[in-house]
């Protein structure tokens, strides 16, 4: 081979190792570049998420309760009427020690109540009737089928439970579902969640788990 030709196949591989080069190039620039750009293009999906997990976390409160009463053994109207779907009956539940004896008070907000003594079954179960001995229970009648509630009888906005010496702010209920704080005035909606319906804005009732078997049943908050 003379000394052109081999001038001209060195010429052709240079030619062909810079076209490899620039294409390698190329690849690595468009590499970076979508990586970059890999932010900004997730970005917006991930703003049209919709943020479920922090509602449903919230919808309950983490605060300890413990309640389970046997209506079947205790036969209470005044609470039965509460664990009866569509009866737009509230009960407040609490609890109080007369001669020695320990009874359970059912106050609903249509203007009955009653009294239960405490059976050697309820002696021995674990009691806590929310933050401070009161729990709000009742059907809500905005949904079908309807949602069974159990709300903490204090004032989500007032009661503070660090306060020494604790201070109660007891909600009153009315014969149309709300529950009107006497001090700070807020109104909440029962059938609704506990939500705010009048008043400055802050937190809504206080919410427990709870169940019924039916109105002479067993009731189980928790």
């Amino acid at each position: 081979m003379n000394r052109g030709a081999r001038k001209e196949e060195r010429e052709t591989r240079m030619e062909k190792m810079n076209h490899h080069k620039k294409k390698g190039i190329g690849r690595v620039a468009r590499k970076i570049t979508f990586r970059s750009l890999l932010p900004l293009l997730l970005t917006p999906l991930l703003l049209l998420i919709p943020v479920s997990c922090g509602d449903t976390q919230s919808e309950f409160t983490p605060q300890r309760c413990y309640f389970v009463f046997e209506n079947s053994t205790h036969n209470d109207a005044t609470l039965a009427s509460a664990m009866t779907p569509y009866s737009g009956v509230f009960t407040t539940v609490t609890h109080t020690m007369r001669g020695g004896a320990r009874y359970f008070v059912f106050t609903s907000n249509q203007g009955t109540s009653s009294e239960k003594i405490f059976n050697s079954i309820d002696q021995k179960r674990t009691l806590k009737l929310g933050m401070n001995n009161g729990l709000i229970v009742g059907y809500g009648n905005l949904s079908d089928p309807p949602i069974f509630y159990a709300f903490d009888r204090e004032c989500p906005n007032c009661y503070d439970d660090s306060r020494v010496p604790i201070r109660s702010f007891p909600l009153r209920t009315t014969s149309n579902g709300m529950a009107v704080c006497q001090t700070c005035q807020r109104e909440y909606d029962m059938n609704n969640g506990g939500n705010i319906v009048k008043g400055d804005g802050g937190n809504k009732l206080t919410r427990y788990r709870a169940s019924t078997t039916g109105p002479y049943g067993v009731l189980s908050v928790n």
